[in-house]
This record gives structure tokens, C-alpha cells and sequence, in this order.
């Protein structure tokens, strides 16, 4: 593949993964759960890898699809992908939305499956060189292929927003037609394109659905696929695409555990995904909407995809890699990385490039009047200064606010949601940035390892330490500061941990105190909670206790069997 190509499809995804919460915010069909950004920034995360074999890269997306948007998307760049050079795209972007019409069980116009359509339309039509002339006349196709999806669903209509699915493909080809003209600077705001196409009307209800969003990868006997189709086109929601001897399946269904019987029965079942629709619908139909002023944090802090939602709140994407396994943080379950992690397997962690975080930055910027970013401390990346360089370049309203908290983990995540919630109850972002300002003082956080080997393996500490340290039985206790993660202390067991826990909230802490306290956790989330939050609760009876997973970034540095607290005095 041309590297210009290559480019060009990392582009888009970036876009996709900067813009999945507005994407998210609109996601009515064909169920309002509120998951298209997230479905698609997983099922699209291949295309960002670089010199990879073809075959593998659509192997990925076949596994890592999720969601009924997800997996058509993948359907189609299963062929788009196979592109050579930019005179290739054509017949590719052809086959691929061929491929994506067929794997649906009920294909709907109004949907990405429009735009594809749109797309494959375009190119034969368009100069197939790389200059602004063709990026402009592709990208003006498919806007127009959007905009229609609010006609062509009643859905879409009565809720008064385009297709979730639509959007998000058209912010990967907007990104990947401009990268290939060289203009990724030069994107129109998406909230002056689609204007008041971007917000839910008032009146628009989901009712709730029982049942779960399944997606899951199964090698069937030879005399077993035609079976296997009908009992998955039985469901509603079918999307089904036959890869090689394999099947890639997502559905909706009421009964997930007589479907998985079922499928089971038929073949070897090689993946399971599945998310709760009910809770999912819930979520989406209570977030809070017309919010002028917000705020952002970056993933490192130990708050959670759900949380985010549920206060209004932005996450800057890390990202972590687990074997061959790589996505934004907050979509892995904890469960995944520690199970990893015992077993050996390699993990690593990394930052959003500089482009995504200034998609990021843009994102928020357009859809807000003000925004405030309590940024991971400056000592453990290089987010502040990339945030602060943007604003001297794109802020001149001083509408972009920044805070280098100085911390990570729980500790930026107790300041992140104490001051979403003061911002909540006085809708003044002045007053929140002196808020915050005093919470980055106030707050703390220890750390409590049970193994050095893991820092080791992540080059914070030589092996010949880890080895000594862990054979003397010596669990190191650090606290995230301003100039790095401080070593604080060692003690030999769980029992010491929780001494030097309650002695160093008692030096900040009166016990009538009002604080706010968050106990995080790796893979020991039942004794955090029945062992450490029951001593909390007795000595601190005033505070609001919470119950956070430790920061992915963190843990796959930390290891499993870490645990921490965070805390912030009245």
C-alpha cells in the first residue's frame, strides 16, 4: 500500500476515536444505547497499524468489530482496505459497500450503507489524484449523503439528528481524503455542516428494550451453516459475514444464553462480546443535555467510559496494547489486561497522537462555549504542552481553558470528578478553575504494589530490583506527584498497606470529616470492597466512599494485586 494511503486511513480513524462522544450523543438507530462512537472507534482501530500484512489487518476487524455500526464498517473496508494505490479506490470503495448491503439482515437506506453507496458513486466521477479539487468534491458527496438520512429514516426524523453511523464514516473520509490532499488542517467545524442535526429533539423517547447487543466469531461444521444463519437471522439486528471457515455475527436478542447454546452446538465459539441494552438505553436517555460549559480529562485518571457519560464529561484517549490487542484504555475491561498480565503476555501503553489530541481539543471546542482540561501531570506526558500549544494557536477567546494537575490515576480522577460536579452546581467556569486550582493542593493518592516485577517489565525499575524485592516479600507504596510517581514507603503485606493507609488519611482527615474518597482497584475489586471500603466507611462515617478500577495505563505498569486511594478533604 502507498504510504500516503496508509496515512490517510490512520487519519481517519483518529478523527473517528477524537469524535465518538458527539457521535454517541446522537445514536438513535436502530436502538438509542448511545455506543456508535464507541463501536466504531474499536472495530476500525486495525486500520491504524502500520506495515502490516492485508490479510491480518482484515482478520482484526473481523474480531474487534462490535456493534451493529461496527461490523458493517468493518464489512466494508474488509474490501476498501485492499486498496493499493489511490487508482484502486474505486472498484475497492465498489466491492466494499457491496459487501456491507449483503451482511445486513434488514439493510436500511438512511444508514452508513447510503454513504457508501454515495462514496462508490463519487470516485469514479472524481480526478483520482490527491489534490484539494477531489478531496472537496468527495467530501461535499457524502455530506449531502448524511444529511439525507434524517428524510430517509422516520426514526431519525422524529428524533431530529442524522445517523450516528453515517456521521461517523463521514469523519473518517473527511479525514482520509483531505490526509491524501494534504489538507488536515482545513476541515470545516461538523457543527456549522450539520447544525441542529446534532441534538436529540426534546420529545424523542426509546422505550426500554430488555436483551443484550451481541457480537461473537464462530467456526462452524461445513453442514452447519446454513443452520447457523437461520438461527441468527431469527434475531433482530442481524448483521452476519462469512470471513474464510469463520462467521463474524452481531445481533440483538432477549435470550442471550440459548443463542450462545445454540451457536455452540453448531461449532467452535472463538469470541464473545455483549453489551446490556436496557442499561445501555438508560444511560443514553438520562445523560444531560444543552450544557454550555465542560470539562475534560485525560484517560489516566481513574475514571471510567460510564462515568464520563453519566457527569457530561470528556476523556482524552491513552492507549494500551495487550498482546495484539490495541485500543483507547477505557475500552478494555480490567479483567482482560490483568488475566494478561499473569499470564505473561506484553503489555504497553502509549499516548494519542498529536493530531488526534488536537481533533480532541476541536471536538470539545465546537460543541461548547468554554472548556476547562485538567490535564494528566506534565512529568508523565507530554499532554500539557501539546494542549497549551494549541491554545496559543487556535484560543485567541480564551475559551480553552488548562490545569496541569500535576497528578494521574485517582488522584486526577478524584480532582476531575469533584470538579465536574462543583461545575454542575454552579454552572460557573471561573469559579471552577479556582475550585480545581485548590483541589490539585489538596488531593492525594497512595499506591499500594503487591509486585516490583511489573515496573520492571515496564522499565521503572531494573529487573535485578524487582527480583530482589519481590524475594524479601517488599510491596512499595508510591503517590503520583508534580515531579513523578514518589516512592512513599515499603511494607511487607495487605495488613501494613491498610495501617499505612488509615495513617495517612488520618493526618489529612478529622473522622467527621465530609471528604471525598475513591478506593481504586485492579483484579481485587471484592476485597477492596469488603476489607478496605468497610474500614473507610467505620473510620470516616461523613465521607462519600466511591470504588474506581485503577487507571489501565497505570495498572499495566502497577500490576494486578495494586490498589489505591485517592482523596480530597471538604
Amino acid at each position: 500500500m502507498e504510504k500516503i494511503l496508509q496515512n490517510s486511513f490512520i487519519t481517519g480513524v483518529e478523527r473517528v476515536a477524537a469524535w465518538a462522544d458527539l457521535l454517541d450523543s446522537i445514536n438513535v438507530f436502530p436502538v438509542a444505547d448511545g455506543d456508535t462512537g464507541r463501536n466504531l472507534s474499536i472495530s476500525l482501530f486495525p486500520l491504524r497499524t502500520e506495515d502490516q500484512d492485508k490479510s491480518r489487518v482484515i482478520s482484526q476487524l473481523l474480531f474487534s468489530a462490535r456493534g451493529n455500526s461496527g461490523n458493517i464498517a468493518s464489512r466494508f473496508f474488509s474490501a476498501f482496505y485492499l486498496a493499493e494505490s489511490v487508482s484502486d479506490m474505486a472498484k475497492c470503495a465498489a466491492e466494499g459497500s457491496q459487501r456491507a448491503w449483503k451482511a445486513v439482515n434488514d439493510p436500511r437506506a438512511g444508514t452508513m450503507l447510503t454513504l457508501f453507496d454515495a462514496l462508490a458513486e463519487a470516485l469514479p466521477s472524481a480526478k483520482l489524484i490527491a489534490d484539494k479539487e477531489m478531496a472537496e468534491e468527495i467530501v461535499n458527496r457524502l455530506e449531502k449523503a448524511v444529511h439525507d438520512t434524517k428524510e430517509l429514516l422516520p426514526k431519525l426524523k422524529k428524533a431530529q439528528v442524522v445517523d450516528a453511523g453515517a456521521l461517523g464514516m463521514y469523519i473518517f473520509f473527511e479525514g482520509f481524503f483531505c490526509s491524501l490532499a494534504g489538507l488536515t488542517d482545513n476541515y470545516r467545524p461538523l457543527t456549522e455542516i450539520f447544525k441542529d442535526s446534532l441534538h436529540i429533539s426534546s420529545s424523542f423517547h426509546e422505550d426500554t428494550a430488555n436483551g443484550y447487543c451481541v457480537d461473537f466469531v464462530v467456526k462452524p461444521g461445513t453442514s452447519s451453516r446454513e443452520e447457523l444463519v437461520k438461527i441468527t437471522q431469527a434475531q433482530d439486528n442481524a448483521v452476519i459475514i462469512p470471513e474464510g471457515d469463520i462467521f463474524k455475527i452481531h445481533l440483538h436478542t432477549e435470550d442471550r444464553e440459548k443463542v450462545k447454546n445454540q451457536i455452540g452446538r453448531l461449532g467452535s465459539m472463538l469470541n464473545w462480546e455483549e453489551d446490556n441494552l436496557a442499561s445501555q438505553i438508560s444511560e443514553f436517555m438520562n445523560v444531560k443535555a444543552g450544557q454550555k460549559l465542560h470539562i475534560m480529562t485525560d484517560a489516566a485518571g481513574s475514571v471510567t467510559r460510564s462515568d464520563a457519560k453519566h457527569y457530561g464529561l470528556t476523556l482524552l484517549n491513552s492507549y494500551l496494547t495487550v498482546g495484539d490487542k490495541c485500543m483507547p484504555e477505557t475500552y478494555f475491561q480490567p479483567d482482560e489486561l490483568y488475566s494478561a498480565m499473569r499470564q505473561g503476555i506484553k503489555v504497553s501503553t502509549s499516548q494519542a497522537s498529536i493530531y488526534e489530541r488536537h481533533q480532541f481539543y476541536e471536538g470539545v471546542l465546537a460543541r461548547f462555549e468554554k472548556v476547562l482540561y485538567l490535564c494528566v501531570g506534565s512529568v508523565f506526558t507530554g499532554n500539557y504542552n501539546v494542549a497549551m500549544e494549541f491554545k496559543k494557536q487556535h484560543d485567541e477567546q480564551n475559551r480553552f481553558l488548562v490545569i496541569d494537575t500535576g497528578a494521574a490515576s485517582g488522584r486526577l480522577g478524584t480532582i476531575a470528578l469533584a470538579a465536574v460536579r462543583y461545575l454542575a452546581q454552579t454552572n460557573n467556569m471561573e469559579k471552577t478553575f479556582a475550585f480545581a486550582q485548590k483541589a490539585v493542593q489538596a488531593c492525594e493518592e497512595y499506591v499500594f504494589l503487591d509486585k516490583l516485577q511489573y515496573l520492571a517489565a515496564g522499565g521503572r525499575l531494573s529487573k535485578t530490583s524487582a527480583f530482589f524485592g519481590d524475594m524479601l516479600k517488599m510491596k512499595p507504596v508510591i503517590s503520583p506527584q508534580p515531579e513523578g510517581a514518589k516512592k512513599v514507603g515499603v511494607v511487607r503485606n495487605q495488613e501494613d498497606q491498610l495501617k499505612m493507609a488509615e495513617e495517612r488519611l488520618a493526618s489529612s482527615l478529622q473522622k467527621n470529616s465530609r471528604a471525598f474518597i475513591m478506593l481504586e482497584y485492579t483484579d481485587n475489586y471484592d476485597w477492596v470492597k469488603g476489607t478496605v471500603k468497610k474500614i473507610f466507611e467505620e473510620g470516616y462515617p461523613q465521607a462519600e466512599i466511591i470504588l474506581q478500577p485503577l487507571s489501565l495505563t497505570s495498572g499495566a505498569h502497577m500490576g494486578p494485586g495494586t490498589w489505591g486511594v485517592a482523596f480530597l478533604p471538604e
